[in-house]
């Protein structure tokens, strides 16, 4: 008598649940269509426009995060050195080369789920284009490792993977149609600890 209404239960049970935990899945997935990849970074410029995807505007409301417009800037991420080796908080780095322009920038380490890795008191966890030496061709290189390196150093000291986010502030770059030919930094691996 009651098994008919009990299976209906549970299917239904099984198919609005299965949708629900995919539909999250793919969220967290992606970030939505229209990347470019730039060596080892990539870049939505298309998520926080009007012109997004669904996916996009679905994982943006869920993020939470304030992102920025198009007119106002870009938002890199590298999850990999030039080699496409995933990046490890037990690994230092060399971050070099030059930026696309833009008024201001800001470079951070950031953990796999975007989060900002904190450095302790009095060590530095980001640059910018204020704070950042170059040499004389408008160059600069930038050390990321658990050691303190003269010259520009961004601590890390993590077991967990990173990344690295690339901010780029008031920015021609996101207007442009041809991204695909910007100057990017290079992330090259300069050694591991307990490898």
């Amino acid at each position: 008598m009651f098994r008919l209404p009990a299976l209906v239960l549970l299917t239904l049970a099984i198919a609005f649940g299965g949708g629900a935990w995919s539909a999250a899945r793919m969220l967290k997935a992606t970030s939505g269509f229209g990347a470019i990849e730039l060596g080892a970074w990539s870049a939505y410029p298309e998520l926080q426009t009007a012109s997004a995807d669904p996916f996009a505007r679905a994982h943006r409301a869920g993020d939470g995060h304030i992102l920025l417009g198009r007119a106002e800037g870009l938002v890199f991420t590298a999850l990999a050195d030039e080699t496409g080796a995933a990046l490890s908080g037990r690994c230092a780095y060399e971050i070099s080369g030059t930026t696309p322009p833009a008024r201001f920038w800001t470079l951070r380490v950031a953990d796999a789920g975007g989060a900002p890795v904190i450095a302790p008191p009095g060590f530095p966890d980001t640059l910018n284009s204020w704070t950042t030496l170059r040499r004389t061709d408008g160059t600069f290189s930038i050390k990321v490792n658990a050691t303190p390196e003269p010259g520009n150093w961004i601590r890390l000291d993590t077991a967990a993977e990173v990344s690295f986010i690339l901010t780029l502030i008031d920015t021609p770059t996101a207007a442009s149609a041809s991204m695909v030919d910007l100057d990017m930094p290079a992330i090259t691996r300069i050694g591991c600890r307990d490898a």
